[in-house]
């Protein structure tokens, strides 16, 4: 006895879909890494200068877009001494950018934070430290979040991947159906599945155009709905491709309409007209899926039924094409595929590997939604699709080839970056799929064709629940009318709701039966799923490369400022430190933890403890990071009182890896102060 898959309706699978997508994207979009490097500043990070410099002048890795506010000079008070007025230094492929300074700065250490938009659309900051004649306390306290980060960024990271979902179902799904099933132009369940994927995609896209100003400014929530923000994105080429999207999603929407209107309409015709044809002979294969020749009808109406669905078809798949490519277009030009080197190739290349994998992954959601709620889906659809998903593999393989090598450049970018560990993931993945799909491919070639019933047409032309399906044959070939129950009294409605559920149930059980009835369709059904799972997760992977610095970009970046990508594995920092300030119950120890260890954002926090390791509540902790070989700091950082004992900063920005100096001052009273020091090693 074959054991089938538990039907799941539309609506269900949809939901499951959708929300393992939110999920997915959640946990793996998060905030954006920069794409665009700063590889060198003037002054550079932690100098100490006898004389106070005239600008300061900051060099990128790639084209970045800035403003006046973009980069900011604050005194040892929080007061800005820059004048305001961006200089674009840059020539040929140098980007760099600079502002002047007041005259007559007094000495001090002096902050420098700046703010940009790479040109692959995502947002990157930072900040650094100079000082003039000596190092001094500094007042100036730099936002904690990231650019990028928060809730707008997660909210934006969301917005990137229903954008990627919804795409795939509406390209993936609508080609579907044009390609190798004419007749699911009719059924309702592929007709919602497509347009739940034109509106995630719109909805998606309305979002992204609303959240950018914030995504890529103040980080505020509220600035979602500030006009002169918005203003703003829209003279950016992120704006321009977001609402270039939008006016494509409208001709979509004709498209669409058309779809499941005039040419679902000629198929049913062409579908009607052949079954009123003569019988086909047993055992013969039904190839046609709904475009045989009807014999039955007049041979000149007949003709131009044919002529007005080749017509049909020919004018949907060039515009649908033509539409799905324009979508595709509004993500190449503004993302990685625009920048870096041979941009004029890569974002056609880019667009072919997005209608790729709207190809294969959008029609195997579609093809799931088939064979879960059309049972008279029949074995030439699939075997279409098969052929439609090899080829599709065929160019995604080579357009990713390319894509890989763009990115990567490099075997040791391959496994020492972020980019390029998750883009063996994301190979993995696909390796996975194939294999999944090599094992429905089996399938597909046992499935056997059972002649469509006219409950199998009912149940595929509506997906509801019909009257007549009462009186439907069951799979073992009895009739299902006996088990109807009679008409009820036209003056009883309670008799005539209840017996219209009987008949809804009566009529699932016989859809039920008779999808089942043919146990290499079930065990299709089992391996589609398995192939969607796969699928959602691979979309996730895909939609978090494209908002991970390219392999290529940090390696540069890293080699521009005299490292490597990544100098050693991250290891947090534990290290515990006894401290005498000489006063009343001023011996104790102190406990620092440096996480995640490495260069870039970390996380420090300090705990303190007297002598009978109960917490010791000092009035004043303070901590600074120096590394001398590269002349860079001491790098001064006041952590926060989380509890007693208990101090925490988070978003550290350690520059370089290597060995550094960790100095920790504990002042237990208004007197009693001491500063102690270790060497730590930053990966």
């Amino acid at each position: 006895m074959t054991t089938t898959a538990p039907r799941l309706g539309t609506a269900t699978l949809l939901r499951l879909l959708l929300i393992t997508a939110a999920l997915l994207g959640t946990v793996l979009t998060g905030t954006a890494n920069a794409h665009a490097a700063l590889t060198g500043s003037n002054p550079k990070d932690g100098a100490v200068l006898a004389v106070a410099p005239k600008d300061v002048t900051l060099t990128f890795s790639e084209q970045v877009a800035l403003g006046n506010d973009s980069i900011r000079v604050l005194d040892p008070k929080s007061k800005r001494v820059d004048t305001g007025r961006l200089k674009n230094l840059g020539s040929g492929n140098l980007v760099k950018y600079g502002v002047d300074l007041h005259s007559g700065l007094p000495d001090g250490t002096y902050t420098v934070a700046w703010q940009a938009v790479s040109a692959d659309s995502h947002p990157i900051a930072g900040a650094f430290t100079f000082s003039v004649g000596a190092p001094s306390k500094t007042a100036v306290e730099l936002p904690k979040q990231e650019a990028g980060g928060g809730l707008v960024g997660t909210l934006y990271g969301i917005a990137r991947y229903a954008a990627y979902t919804g795409f795939t179902v509406l390209v993936g799904g609508a080609a579907f159906v044009l390609a190798c099933w004419p007749r699911g132009a009719g059924v309702r369940p592929v007709q919602r599945l497509v347009v739940y994927g034109w509106v995630t995609l719109t909805a998606a896209t309305l979002a992204m155009l609303l959240l950018r100003n914030p995504y890529t400014g103040s980080g505020e929530l509220a600035d979602a709905f500030d006009l002169a923000g918005l203003q703003a994105v829209l003279a950016t080429k992120t704006g321009a491709a977001l609402v270039s999207r939008l006016l494509l999603l409208g001709a979509a929407a004709l498209f669409i309409a058309v779809l499941f209107g005039a040419y679902a309409k000629r198929a049913t015709e062409a579908e009607g007209a052949a079954e009123t044809g003569a019988p086909r002979p047993a055992g013969t294969e039904d190839t046609s899926d709904g475009d045989a020749d009807p014999a039955g009808d007049d041979p000149g109406t007949a003709g131009d039924r044919a002529k007005e669905k080749q017509d049909l078809t020919f004018g949907l798949a060039v515009g649908g094409t033509v539409v799905a490519a324009g979508i595709a277009a509004t993500w190449a030009l503004s993302e990685h595929a625009s920048t870096g080197i041979q941009a004029g190739v890569a974002m056609p290349v880019d667009v072919l590997h997005l209608l790729a994998v709207a190809a294969w992954i959008g029609g195997l959601a579609t093809l799931l939604v088939a064979l879960h709620r059309a049972p008279s889906l029949g074995r030439a659809a699939v075997l279409r699709f098969s052929r439609v998903a090899f080829w599709s593999v065929v160019v995604l393989a080579a357009t990713g080839l390319y894509q890989s090598w763009r990115q990567v450049g490099s075997w040791s970018a391959l496994t020492g970056t972020s980019y390029g560990r998750l883009l063996l993931v994301k190979i993995g993945l696909v390796a996975v799929l194939v294999g999944v799909a090599w094992i429905s491919r089996r399938w597909t070639a046992r499935l056997s064709e059972r002649p469509p019933t006219g409950e199998d047409t009912r149940s595929a032309t509506d997906g509801e629940t019909d009257p007549d399906d009462r009186a439907a044959p069951s799979a073992d070939g009895e009739s299902s009318t006996d088990a109807a129950p009679a008409p009820a009294p036209a003056d009883d409605p309670v008799r005539a709701a209840q017996l219209a559920r009987q008949g809804a149930a009566v009529a699932a059980a016989t859809r039920k039966r008779l999808r089942d009835a043919d146990p290499e369709r079930s065990g299709l059904r089992r391996s589609v799923l398995a192939e969607a799972g796969v699928a959602v997760v691979l979309l996730a992977v895909t939609t978090v490369l494209t908002s991970t610095e390219p392999g290529r970009t940090e390696e540069q970046a890293a080699r521009a400022r005299g490292g490597t990508a990544e100098a050693a594995p991250a290891k947090p920092v534990d290290v515990t430190l006894p401290f005498d300030t000489g006063g009343a119950n001023g011996r104790g120890t102190a406990r620092l933890t440096i996480s995640p260890g490495r260069s870039g954002a970390n996380e420090v926090h300090l705990w303190t403890r007297s002598q009978d390791k109960q917490p010791l509540d000092a009035p004043e902790i303070k901590l600074a990071f120096t590394q001398t070989a590269e002349k860079i700091g001491p790098l001064p950082l006041v952590p926060e009182r989380v509890a007693a004992g208990h101090w925490s900063a988070s978003n550290i920005q350690i520059p370089l890896p290597g060995e550094w100096q960790v100095r920790i001052t504990v002042r237990t009273s208004d007197i009693d102060q001491t500063t102690v020091e270790k060497n730590v090693r930053i990966g």
